[in-house]
């Protein structure tokens, strides 16, 4: 089975335009066909951005995906990475894709190293 950590921009995007590559993503993790990784650190973002005003999401539905991926998903506490990265906040989803030796699916290329493991959503499909 795939293992995919995914960025808080793919999540956003997917429930903005299911139809798009983030949505078939999340559709692809919903149906089993991908394990999604995290840790508390990235269910915290998750809540936090998704409950933002700005999106309309319901809470109801936030609460039910960060269920579905807490229930389904891969729970880990990820090793520490000796990296520095253009936006430290973006370290948590790094270091778990690491550790869980899983695809970092994401729409900030820019903030990541360079690596094979790490992909646009197209990208990701595409594979």
């Amino acid at each position: 089975m795939i293992k995919v950590v995914i960025d808080t921009n793919i999540l956003v995007s997917a429930l903005l335009s299911p139809f798009g590559a983030p949505g078939r993503i999340l559709d692809m993790i919903i149906s089993g066909n991908l394990i999604a990784c995290y840790d508390s650190r990235i269910l915290v973002e998750y809540k936090d951005v998704l409950e933002r005003p700005k999106f309309g999401f319901s809470r109801n539905d936030v609460r039910s995906i960060i269920d579905f991926i807490c229930t389904n998903g891969v729970s880990v506490i990820a090793v520490p990475l000796a990296i520095e990265l253009p936006d430290e906040d973006d370290r948590v989803f790094l270091e778990v894709a690491k550790h869980c030796d899983a695809y970092l699916v994401t729409g900030n290329m820019k903030h990541y190293p360079e690596d094979a493991r790490i992909v646009t959503a197209v990208q990701f499909l595409n594979l």
